[in-house]
Formats: structure tokens, sequence, C-alpha cells
């Protein structure tokens, strides 16, 4: 049985997630169930084709939270889960929460070890909402499950960016049925040592990852090299096939930072086949063309 990727939401589609789905030997996963807006962008809230194509992600969303039995959580950042509440800018609401969870095998990040302060207490609203409507829940950081058919493998908690990164920890996760090892790294941002030395170690074939926040300027300052150098470093060691989105993509520039690599990623769009739509990065753009001003984009709005 072939196993089949399905990128469903990122920064490329036009919104904040990395949300994958993955079906092997039958049986269908659901990674980081979680779609969101940035709040604030160059001082602009959201422009109204942002906001739609939140809605429209988020119904993709649920449509294949319906159809599956295992979902991952890497951490508790609002485009990485469902939360249990109405968001205007995460398209949240208990009613999707409920759908997303209801039955479902939950391998979720530790909800108190090697996490901070704001990241628990998002934990604490999850679980005591999901824990009387969940089939199953496993803290999964460090370990591996077998599902009969595939094996999944998460890591050790991670930095959520470098070292001493104040947004906390994120745990990887390796599919595995046998025949193709696939790793969705999600928030790694490709700038900790563990995160690449893990992912090398477990020489996946297809790595689903993304990049440095380099759309911060000076708060990300070095990002950019660091990312290629060790993403270039993943590549040489492993081959693998590489799907790199979520923050990098927030970043204008994200076509010269997949020039510099050694072997050249996709988008999820690009992988996908569909045209590649940066909402945010052109939000002042986006603004101008509401109030009928003219601006340049390097993609359709239609």
């Amino acid at each position: 049985m072939t196993t089949r990727v399905i990128p469903l939401a990122s920064e490329s589609l036009g919104v904040r997630s990395l949300a994958t789905f993955v079906e092997a030997s039958g049986i269908r996963i659901l990674i980081d169930p979680g779609v969101a807006l940035g709040p604030r962008r160059y001082g602009l809230s959201p422009a109204e084709i942002e906001l739609k194509t939140l809605q429209q992600m988020r119904k993709k969303l649920q449509g294949y939270a319906r159809r599956a039995d295992v979902i991952t959580i890497s951490h508790y950042h609002y485009d990485h889960h469902t939360p249990f509440f109405e968001g205007l800018y995460e398209s949240s609401s208990e009613e999707y929460a409920r759908e997303v969870y209801t039955g479902k095998l939950l391998f979720i990040k530790h909800p108190r070890e090697n996490i901070n302060f704001s990241q628990r207490k998002r934990a604490w609203v999850f679980l005591k909402n999901a824990e009387s409507i969940a089939k199953k829940i496993e803290y999964a950081d460090g370990r591996s499950f077998d599902l009969g058919g595939i094996t999944l493998e998460f890591s050790p908690a991670v930095p959520h960016g470098s070292e001493g990164s104040k947004l906390g920890f994120v745990v990887m996760v390796l599919i595995d049925d046998g025949s193709k090892r696939i790793i969705h790294a999600s928030d790694i941002q490709l700038l900790n040592r563990k995160a690449v030395e893990w992912i090398i170690e477990k020489n996946p074939d297809l790595l689903i990852t993304g990049g440095p926040p380099t759309y911060l300027g000076p708060r990300a300052e070095g990002a950019w090299e660091t990312g290629l150098k060790n993403l270039n470093e993943i590549i040489r060691e492993t081959d693998a096939e590489v799907i790199l989105d979520h923050h990098i993509v927030r970043d204008k520039r994200y076509p010269r930072f997949f020039d510099g690599l050694e072997k050249k990623p996709k988008t999820f769009a690009g992988y996908l086949k569909v045209e590649d739509r940066p909402l945010e990065a052109y939000r002042r753009e986006l603004h101008r063309i509401e109030k009928g001003e003219r601006a340049e984009l390097p993609f359709r709005l239609d």
C-alpha cells in the first residue's frame, strides 16, 4: 500500500500552519491540526483575502480530521492545534475542536515537561477538554509506538527555534511504514543542533519542516545563515526530499533562501502543484488592493 502525503495548510497556501495528512498502511494520521493568521503584520490586521483563505483552510482541515484515526500535536501554539474556543484568527470553536479530537488516538507534546509557561497553560486547557472525548491520549516525547503496519517515533523535546528559545519546545515525528520514512519537524526552524542531529540519525526519505523566522529582521539575526547551513547538512547526509514552508515563507525573500540550498525543496503549494500564495508576506499590498489602489503581487488573487 502506497504511503500518501497530503500537505493541508501553510504559509504558501495563505495561512500560518504546517498541518499535514499522511496515510500509511491504511492508518490515517493528521499532524498538527491548526490554522491561524498573524494578528498584526506591518502594523496591519489580516486583509479580507487572508480571512477568506483561513475559512477555506479550516474547512479543508475539518474534512481531513473527520477521516483521521490518529492526531499528533508537536506543541501548543494555535497554528499547530485547534483550541476549544471561538477564535477569529484561528477560525476555531469548541464544535470544530470536538470534531477534530473526538474518538481519536492523540499523541501529544508532554503538557508539563520541557514546556514554557504560556504553552503549559494552553496544554492544561486543551487536556481539560480533550481527555473526555479522545479515544486515548499518549504523551509522545522521546517515545515510539507500534500501530500495526507503521511505527510512530517521536523525538525528545527540542527547542522551538534556537537553543534557549523563550518559545518553548516541540516534538518531531517519524512515520515509518517499513519502506518509506517521513519526518515532520514542526517549528524547529532549522536553528538547533539537537533537532538537526535527530533528523540525520533517523535518515528520512522525506522531511517536512519549517524554515527560520527571517521575517523578524534583527530579532532573527544569523537565522538565515544558520538555517541554510543546517538544512544543507541534512540534505547532504540523508539525500531526503524536502518540503519547506512555514516561518521562512513569511519573508518575501524566501525564494532566495531556497536557491541557497544544495537540493531545491518544495513548498506545500509546490508539492500540491499549485501557485504559492504567501498572503501574509504581502499584507501591505493586499490592503492597498482592497482599497482600490494598485500594488504588485507575484501571485494571482482569483
